[in-house]
């Protein structure tokens, strides 16, 4: 019988123990109760310190010596003295072996082999080094050999540890049962204990069986501490069942046990959870009245909270505050984590790299969470190249990438119109081992349908259900986004029948995509059909519901129709976007209800909501299509008042109403003044400034014009080219219309038969009837017909206005058109009767016939 490893002053007891975890046979054992340790310095904890210079590297470790041989009896240091396999190591060297073996390899290999089993108080302090390490199987299996050992007793503090390491690894089941199991062992559980299989609960989700718990722990008379009640309203926040948790919180302070700061922490982390961000930084204000300072993690959930809110001027004060020498926390890897992609929203994206550079200037590793933030807000802007760069510098410090980051990456190419690239990124996550989830597919839709491959698209929602991930509402709504911009009008219907095929209830997103869809393609019936549906299955419509109704009726010119849905949208109090108003703008500026428009303008400014270029643009038209240039130009002075810069349609929009109010001269002003600001000129700018040219009979500004238009001419609207070219030919330089003509038709420009009708009309009014009639042969040899009016015109002018010897040339001319055209007519319905009855070689044989004698009737004409 195995006797004790302690010295003397032992008192010796027999009792009836189990001694295994799975098999409890009742025998007769020794207990071995220790009244007074061997060795006070024993299980004391020695830091050992490692620096490197060369690599700026230094590790700091800690040593647990546990009980040696020297601790042991006499007659068991007699036995592993003789044995050259018995090894008196210390417990974190034990550790240490145990976590080098082949995955193989059994455990008893190194721990039969250890003088320290025979002193059993070794086993709490190997469970606990061994559990703090993280390894569950070794953990598992040093535990399962522990309990093989003769002189081993059960604990509490080992039941604990090995509870406290499944709820890290999310195994509740297992850490359940290990509590049944040491009540079995008849270890009464403690507070501890319970702490520890709340917190596994709280990890998983299953706040209720925390709960649970909690009764069965007052049950049992233990008394618990303020970790019990932290775990538990751990438990609740974590799932986002905030009130709960504050239910538990009051609870804790009725029962006489005060909040500390991790209390604090959690209840703000609980409503952080649950999206109630406004009475987190309440809640936040009310800690301020306390004697408790927030720490690090309190302000990294408030700034959270600040971005979630958009307050980003607040959050950008915190972070600064924290960064002062002053400052009683410090950021960390989380706090600057959540500045990167608080830049990122704002647009500013080379903030968040100047804040990931502080960052690891300040000497904080950047982790994959840091990597990934800064990826993604390449992601959003576009930058693929630079996510790249970010992504491979991950890579080289050691870090491997996961999911989100290849996520993140796929989405930047997908973003920048590189499908292939995306779909090669996508490729990589099944060759890196790493499985694509729901987001990954749905960010590969995305790629392929915003690059109008909607086969593509389809194709990976097939591929999706094969790799059996279900599809979900986002992936619904990314198609239905694709087939809008494709201008598929049957697969919107196929997609909204796939979705009910599958159970995927639409909600209000699905349905704004699919009705913005239909208004893209122009089926404005299926769009109202489905907003009756949607209404009808009692889906609350938002703001972007009714933008994308309103904004599409006005685009097919239905303004009644847009006033309706604007009356539906005030009815329900749904607060109206800038879109909204500038479309209502537009619709009554069309229907020239120009009081309207200005009140719904005014009403804006008043309801706090800034106009932006394109609602000052839509007033600009109201004023121009009413003819009040003043208003107009008083408008645009207000825009650059408020530092809204002016683009190429809100200024071509005051042209017309200069133009329209006899002003060409302020026309040409604002061109001047939009060069200097860099506003790009567009067709819509130059063809009213060939208009101002043309009232003010400006001659020498247009020919400027000319030559500034000059390098673009081939991709001038028709519209502006023939503008430019009737402006010319009226002002009676019918040679520099024709020279800039042939400029035009030389850069391959478009050249329809307004162009050349125009030209027809300059010429015939300067009388230069051969250019005429050679324009007419250029018509013929562009493939464009001349009408019979430009002959007759010509003919006419031939009897009226030229000599008899020109009008004879001009006739002749004429008669050999006028034969072109119809002697084909008189032949075929003098043939058409004979190849009757014929077949196909022999009418062939007969046209052939009539081809060759009418080429040679035309060669002697």
């Amino acid at each position: 019988m195995a006797t004790i490893p302690h010295p003397p002053l032992l008192k010796l007891t027999h009792s009836s123990e189990p001694t295994r975890a799975n098999s409890f046979p009742t025998r007769s054992k020794t207990v071995i109760l220790c009244k007074k340790p061997n060795d006070d310095s024993a299980f004391k904890e020695k830091k050992q310190v490692s620096v490197d210079y060369d690599q700026g590297k230094h590790e700091v470790s800690t040593r647990v010596s546990g009980l040696r041989k020297a601790d042991i009896p006499r007659r068991y240091r007699l036995r592993v003295e003789g044995d050259r396999f018995q090894k008196d190591w210390p417990v974190s060297e034990v550790v240490e072996k145990i976590l080098k073996l082949d995955h193989r390899v059994d455990v008893d290999s190194v721990l039969n082999r250890w003088v320290g089993r025979f002193a059993r108080k070794n086993f709490p302090v190997l469970i606990r080094e061994m559990t703090q390490t993280g390894s569950i199987q070794r953990s598992i299996e040093v535990f399962q050999w522990m309990k093989n050992q003769k002189n081993y007793c059960a604990r509490n503090d080992i039941y604990n540890n090995m509870i406290r390491l499944h709820a890290r690894h999310n195994r509740t089941d297992q850490a359940r049962g290990l509590f049944f199991e040491m009540q079995e062992w008849r270890c009464k559980p403690d507070a501890e204990t319970f702490n520890a299989l709340i917190n596994a609960h709280g990890r998983a989700g299953q706040w209720r069986w925390a709960m649970n718990i909690m009764e069965d722990m007052l049950r049992a008379a233990v008394p618990p501490s303020r970790s019990t009640y932290n775990n538990l309203i751990n438990a609740c926040g974590s799932s986002g069942n905030w009130r709960e948790a504050l239910k538990v919180c009051k609870k804790m302070t009725d029962n006489g046990v005060g909040p500390d700061l991790v209390t604090h922490n959690i209840v703000l982390s609980a409503y952080k959870n649950g999206a109630q961000f406004s009475k987190a930084l309440s809640y936040f204000e009310l800690m301020k009245g306390t004697h408790i300072r927030p720490d690090t993690t309190t302000l990294n959930i408030v700034i959270h909270c600040l971005v979630k809110l958009g307050n980003y001027t607040k959050a950008i004060e915190i972070f600064n505050s924290m960064r002062e020498k002053r400052a009683e926390c410090r950021p960390d890897i989380v706090t600057f984590t959540s500045i990167i992609h608080m830049y990122s929203l704002c647009g500013q994206i080379e903030n968040s790299k100047a804040v990931f550079s502080t960052m690891v200037a300040e000497g904080l590793k950047p982790n994959i969470i840091s990597c990934n933030a800064l990826i993604a807000a390449y992601a959003s802007h576009r930058m693929n190249k630079e996510a790249l760069s970010v992504f491979n510098e991950m890579k080289q410090s050691g870090l491997r990438p996961d999911i989100v980051s290849y996520t993140s990456l796929l989405n930047a190419y997908g973003r920048s119109q590189q499908p292939k690239r995306a779909r090669e990124v996508f490729d990589q996550i099944k060759r890196n081992n790493l499985k694509p989830n729901l987001v990954s597919f749905n960010a590969l839709i995305d790629a392929y349908g915003s690059n109008g491959l909607l086969a593509e698209a389809v194709e990976v929602l097939r591929e999706m259900e094969q790799d059996g991930i279900q599809p979900n509402i986002v992936s619904i709504c990314t198609l239905l986004a694709a087939c809008g911009r494709c201008g598929q009008k049957v697969k919107i219907d196929a997609v909204l029948l796939a979705a009910e095929q599958r159970g995927i209830k639409l909600n209000t997103v699905a349905y704004n995509s699919a009705i913005g869809s239909y208004m893209n393609v122009g089926e404005y019936e299926k769009a109202i059909t489905l907003y009756r549906s949607m209404r009808k299955k009692k889906v609350t419509p938002d703001c972007v519901t009714y933008t994308v109704l309103i904004s599409g009726c006005c685009r097919m010119s239905k303004y009644s129709e847009a006033l309706d849905f604007l009356d539906e949208m005030m009815d329900l109090k749904i607060p109206l976007s800038k879109e909204v108003y500038s479309s209502v703008i537009c619709a009554f500026s069309k229907q020239g209800l120009l009081k309207e428009a200005e009140s719904m303008f005014n009403s804006m400014k008043m309801a706090g909501c800034c106009p932006d270029v394109v609602t000052y643009t839509a007033m600009l038209h109201a004023y121009n299509a009413a003819g009040n240039w003043e208003k107009a130009c008083s408008l645009y002075q207000e825009m650059e008042k408020n530092n809204i810069l002016p683009d190429a349609i809100a200024c071509s929009a005051l042209m017309r109403a200069f133009n329209k109010g006899g002003q060409p001269s302020k026309v040409l002003v604002l061109a001047e003044t939009m060069r200097g600001k860099g506003i790009p000129f567009g067709d819509a700018i130059f063809f009213e400034m060939v208009s101002a040219c043309s009232i003010s009979r400006d001659w020498r500004t247009a020919m400027d014009l000319i030559k500034f238009m000059e390098p673009s001419f081939a991709v001038v609207s028709s519209g502006l080219v023939n503008h430019l070219l009737h402006f010319l030919g009226k002002s009676g330089k019918t040679e520099t219309m024709m020279k800039l003509f042939c400029k035009i038709v030389a850069t391959g420009a478009d050249i329809n038969f307004n162009t050349y009708s125009i030209l027809l009309k300059n010429l015939l009014s300067a009388g230069n009837w051969r250019k005429y009639i050679e324009v007419l042969q250029w018509m013929e040899d562009a493939g464009i017909q001349p009408s019979n009016a430009m002959y007759s015109d010509i003919s006419y002018f031939a009897q009226r206005r030229v000599e008899a010897e020109c009008a004879a040339i001009i006739q002749d001319r004429l008669e050999i058109e006028e034969i072109s055209g119809s002697c084909w007519i008189s032949l075929m319905d003098t043939v058409e009767p004979l190849l009757e009855g014929l077949d196909s070689g022999a009418e062939l044989k007969i046209l052939k016939h009539i081809f060759a004698l009418v080429n040679h009737y035309m060669q002697g004409i």
